[in-house]
């Protein structure tokens, strides 16, 4: 595994590695004006929500890596300390790829980009009509971390308002998340889409405490057929299931099929059972993939 030294890479090589590997990254669609009241729009992926109380966005409008110039977003937000962000979804991802291009101070990227304009209710810059949620905020502080090539600025900007689209909002109007169809920023050209097809759930851990991955025998520890995932799944129950309840998944149709199809082979039954409790953890039966594995 190589080892890089932070000191031995130019800016540009050292954002190229952190931007692979440091993803995906939210992106956050800023809308500013200056004092003159020109409009600017711009997305920045180093971006993500730090506080609820109060509620706070942080997101970096870098120095350019290239030419250590500042960005006009940082430029309006020290004349006029607001913005709105508008959160990016799949069907407007072209157009804030297209509000990113360096066009002269005063040009209005909502023109150049096609996106809609839409008032905003406390603070002066526009929100984006086709975000599905967009936060109009007042910026607290900005916090400047240097000021050589990439260095970046730090705006801490507390929401006031939050718009969300009726799109998006189920029946006792929370949102969604398959709905959202957000997108999110990788390293170079690359971007993801987060679809209903690869979205997943994880447990939050259990608040009564966990057995943990290390109270499991050894012989599931060292399984060849479960992953780290599976085994945090199995370390997550609160306790590990006693022989009567064992013995009374043992007679149910799925375990005793394996149970009789392997008697007199142990290797062959050990495999059958890992696999079943693979099968039982991916249908989020946790428990019940312990009881299989502790058969052996």
């Amino acid at each position: 595994m190589p080892t890089i030294h932070i000191s031995d890479l130019s800016p540009v090589q050292l954002q190229s590695y952190l931007n692979f590997a440091v993803a995906p990254r939210p992106i956050c669609l800023a809308s500013t004006v200056d004092k003159a009241g020109n409009v600017n729009l711009s997305p920045f992926s180093y971006f993500n929500i730090f506080s609820v109380n109060p509620p706070i966005c942080i997101f970096s409008p870098s120095r350019r890596v290239r030419d250590n110039t500042t960005k006009h977003t940082l430029e309006n937000i020290r004349e006029v300390p607001e913005c709105v962000i508008n959160i990016v979804n799949y069907d407007m991802v072209q157009q804030t790829s297209l509000s990113s291009v360096e066009y002269p101070q005063g040009v209005n990227e909502f023109i150049k980009s096609g996106l809609t304009q839409l008032p905003s209710q406390l603070v002066k810059p526009p929100r984006v009509a086709e975000s599905y949620v967009q936060l109009e905020c007042v910026v607290n502080e900005v916090i400047e971390l240097g000021q050589s090539h990439g260095a970046g600025n730090l705006v801490l900007a507390e929401i006031k308002l939050v718009h969300i689209n009726d799109a998006v909002l189920d029946a006792e109007g929370k949102i969604n998340q398959a709905k959202m169809d957000l997108v999110a920023r990788l390293g170079g050209d690359w971007y993801c889409r987060v679809t209903k097809d690869n979205l997943f759930k994880v447990a939050k851990p259990n608040t009564k405490m966990g057995i943990g991955v290390d109270a499991l025998p050894y012989a599931i520890r060292n399984s060849r057929i479960l992953t780290g995932n599976n085994l945090g799944q199995l370390g997550n129950l609160e306790a590990i299931p006693g022989d009567e309840a064992i013995e009374a998944f043992a007679l149910t149709p799925e375990i005793k099929e394996v149970l009789d199809a392997t008697i007199g082979d142990s290797q062959t039954r050990e495999l059958q059972l890992h696999l079943k409790a693979k099968q039982l953890l991916e249908e989020e039966r946790v428990e019940e993939a312990l009881m299989a594995l502790l058969m052996e």
